[in-house]
């Protein structure tokens, strides 16, 4: 492994070519790590977005029906400004996601179709950093993503995949947690902070329901502060953070 900076948090590892990010809801990623997406892409490596919801209950002024159709244009849009072309939903009920074997199946197929080095997800601890309590979604979907990362190489847990003509994957080297309490590792956001701006302001719909602030400001400010925050612990460089838990 890269030995650490002097903050304490190690580059993330960069010799691997495929990557799938599994999230609950619309907005997670660009919340999370497109700025570290928009350099992945940016280097020749290929990203694919994986959602377990499509986050139709995400805004109170618009019903499912309505929300969930455009809540999926915007997470399209916006994984296009990151250079992400795959973006695939599981449809699990938005705010009512349950950890268990039919999840963990999902993101194991996903996991055996798209066959990355490296998987991607959000938070799955109760708490984000002990100070606000996370949504059951994320709990649901981060713990099932780790999970789900062995599951995929094991022929025996869910043969009815290798049924449907998906072949174990054992390649995953590592899992990767956005938003985490406990990072390890870190990526310079220089590069892709401006596309990550842009690309959290293509859920418009979300935001302006969220906030009162104009869109653009709040995307900025939010993003801004929180790879400065990181950079601290990364040598001063503004920077998206992971906790990397080796395969």
């Amino acid at each position: 492994m890269t030995e650490p900076t002097k903050n304490g948090l190690k580059p993330m590892p960069e010799d691997w070519r495929r990557a799938l990010a599994v999230v609950a809801h619309p907005d997670d990623l660009e919340y999370g790590c497109s700025a570290a997406i928009a350099a992945w892409t940016d280097a020749g490596r290929e990203v694919a977005y994986l959602l377990a919801t499509r986050g139709e209950a995400g805004i109170d002024t618009i019903p499912p029906e309505e929300c969930g159709p455009l809540r999926e244009r915007e997470q399209r849009a916006s994984a296009a400004v990151v250079g992400v072309t795959s973006v695939e939903f599981l449809d699990h009920r938005d705010g009512v996601v349950e950890y268990g074997t039919a999840l963990r199946r999902d993101i194991a197929a996903a996991i055996r179709r798209h066959r990355p080095e490296l998987v991607i997800t959000l938070n799955h601890r109760d708490t984000w950093g002990g100070i606000a309590w996370n949504t059951p979604d994320h709990v649901a979907v981060g713990r099932a993503t780790l999970d789900a990362a062995g599951d995929a190489g094991n022929r025996w847990i869910f043969p009815e995949l290798t049924e449907r003509g998906l072949a174990p994957w054992n390649g995953v080297r590592w899992v990767a947690v956005a938003g985490s309490a406990s990072p390890t590792h870190a990526v310079d956001a220089t590069p892709g902070l401006e596309r990550a701006v842009a690309s959290l302001l293509e859920h418009r719909a979300y935001i302006e329901a969220l906030t009162d602030d104009e869109p653009e400001a709040y995307a900025r400010s939010f993003l801004t502060e929180v790879a400065h925050s990181v950079g601290e612990r990364f040598d001063g460089r503004p920077a998206v953070a992971f906790e990397l838990f080796p395969r």
